[in-house]
């Protein structure tokens, strides 16, 4: 299914002018120079292809030809119309300045290219065909810089001819010959495309910039242990049979999904998510905005993306987004060795999508404690939030992977996403937004918890009553002892929230000497925390008194009981009139 989404969305992609997508046999790679020859082969110019920015150099991307297989080893062969200098010149400086020879990939890339070219009438093939005939193993021309023998792949022009040589109709035509000599000869039914009596892939392309993978690319299908194997086919991918063009369609869509500076990838934690659909429409940028991809480039996208937000979290759906009933695919993955493994995989509507990311920023909306708190805090966001020291590098990446499947799927939440809330909040006895954002989204969805944006008098959750208890009695040491070196939050909360019994009997018993102290100076603010402390302590049953200990859920309670009633507290009396 995976496969056959990816092999679509490629069919897609061709068929877009404005996308520059490789066809089969051929990809998109980095190239630093072009040789520009003369009709009898000699260089009659040196082009430097690279582009200068910032403090450096960066290759131009072009369209080559190149066989599906990735080459490897020591002795791997030539490619076809562009190389590095190893392979043109039989030589290479490396980074301490030596000169390295290579003989074997000297005259593997002529060996390579008469084969190809040999009954070519293309003036470009001769021109190449030439140059490489009169070469000299080890020596190289003078207008060739030493730069170019250590930097990079290099690609041919013909001398007063627009293009490469590689982009001539005749010689792209030679090229399209060799591949259908070069097919597999092991046929059967690609499992894609459905096609019979088809040549099967025997490896398929790898997958690159994938987060924690082998830099040189990493396989999404392929088999490594005869105990994967069947009906004698080995280790091979023969196992699961797709024929060489499906296997270079998938690869390229999903390499295409996955490049660097592209919007429909995500990375949360050690996990890589792409998304896309079967046609082009705007939910695909609003979803990489939605769940925190890379930022809008201008105000207005930012702007639209919040109209987005407000309108999906209210359970409508803006039209201009596209025809809801479009199919939406999300795929989750992660590194494994030289492998990728498969996190998760949505398959959905365009409609779907917008349903569940609304779902999700609807149980995350609280009253904001500061004007520039993010009405609609990323996942990535609160995930950093929750994270030792708020850096991202000590973000749990197992949980990213779990929370964004868990928003996408509209499922429950992971359980670690409250455990790792209490646990910060515990040791550093911080209450900010974004960590009652998560403990109230949790609660709601998880333990199917009514809780309000803002505070909820007629809350009768013992935790989130103790909750709001505690915040007066730490409003109080506040106005009662100004400046405190450690206040109650510092020293109690964590036992206040897990055993509230043993704590709140020793602080309440504080609180009513900090209210004595109060009188004296405002007296009209005492009676009324005093007040607020009887109203919380009313309605709890006196005969019971405090428990002795709290859940992880009532603790999340009191988390947000707090929150609320801090809120509460610092908000002026013109604001609440105006609620």
């Amino acid at each position: 299914m995976i496969l056959q989404a990816l092999n679509n969305y490629y069919e897609r992609l061709r068929a877009d002018p404005e996308i520059e997508v490789a066809g089969f046999g051929f990809s998109h790679e980095k190239l630093s120079f072009s040789l520009i020859l003369s009709k009898q082969g000699a260089i009659v110019q040196v082009r430097d292809l690279r582009q200068f920015e910032g403090k450096r150099f960066f290759p131009k991307s072009a369209i080559v030809p190149k066989l599906p297989k990735e080459r490897s080893g020591k002795n791997a062969p030539s490619y076809f119309m562009w190389d590095k200098s190893k392979y043109v010149f039989g030589c290479e400086i490396d980074n301490e300045g030596k000169e390295n020879f290579y003989k074997y990939q000297f005259d593997n890339f002529a060996e390579v290219h008469h084969e190809i070219l040999n009954d070519s009438k293309d003036p470009g093939a001769r021109a190449l065909l030439n140059f490489i005939d009169q070469r000299i193993f080890g020596q190289v021309s003078e207008l060739v810089m030493k730069e170019l023998l250590s930097t990079g792949f290099i690609a041919f022009e013909l001398d007063g001819v627009m293009g490469f040589l590689h982009e001539k109709k005749e010689i792209k035509y030679s090229w399209q010959q060799y591949l259908k000599y070069y097919q597999s000869e092991i046929k059967g039914q690609c499992l894609i495309t459905g096609q019979r009596d088809i040549s099967i892939s025997r490896s398929h392309p790898q997958m690159k910039n994938v987060s924690g993978a082998q830099s040189s690319g990493a396989a999404l299908v392929s088999f490594n242990a005869s105990a994967f194997g069947s009906y004698g086919k080995g280790i091979s991918n023969l196992n699961a049979p797709v024929c060489e063009q499906a296997a270079f369609a998938y690869t390229t869509a999903l390499n295409h999904l996955l490049a660097s500076g592209s919007r429909r990838k995500l990375q949360v934690g050690d996990t890589t998510i792409v998304f896309w659909t079967d046609a082009p429409t705007k939910a695909e940028d609003f979803f990489g905005l939605a769940l925190g991809g890379k930022e809008a480039e201008d105000k207005g996208m930012v702007k639209e993306l919040e109209q987005y937000l407000d309108a999906v979290t209210q359970g409508s759906y803006p039209d201009e987004i596209g025809d809801q009933d479009t199919p939406f695919y999300v795929l989750g993955l992660s590194p494994n060795a030289a492998r990728l493994s498969v996190r998760f995989w949505y398959v959905g509507t365009v409609g779907n999508i917008a349903e569940n990311i609304g779902e999700h920023y609807k149980t995350l909306a609280l009253e904001r404690s500061f004007e520039n708190d993010p009405k609609h805090p990323k996942p990535w966001w609160l995930l950093k939030e929750l994270a030792p020291q708020r850096d991202s590098r000590n973000m749990s990446p197992l949980l990213g992977g779990q929370f964004v499947q868990s928003i996408i799927k509209n499922q429950q939440y992971p359980r670690t996403l409250l455990v790792t809330a209490i646990a910060r909040i515990r040791a550093d006895k911080q209450v900010n937004y974004l960590r009652a954002c998560v403990i109230k989204a949790y609660l709601i969805r998880n333990a199917q918890k009514e809780i309000s944006m803002s505070l909820d008098r007629k809350n009768t959750d013992v935790g989130y009553r103790l909750g709001r208890l505690f915040a007066i009695v730490e409003r109080i040491q506040t106005e009662a002892v100004p400046g405190a070196n450690a206040t109650v939050r510092d020293r109690f909360f964590g036992a206040a929230a897990a055993t509230p019994g043993r704590v709140f009997p020793v602080i309440l018993k504080n609180a009513q000497h900090g209210l004595a102290k109060i009188r004296k100076d405002k007296p009209g603010w005492a009676v009324n925390l005093d007040k607020s402390l009887q109203e919380i302590l009313i309605d709890m049953d006196p005969g019971v008194g405090f428990p002795l200990t709290l859940s992880l859920e009532k603790q999340g309670m009191f988390v947000l009981g707090y929150y609320h009633q801090r809120q509460d507290l610092f908000t002026k009396k013109e604001e609440k009139k105006e609620e």
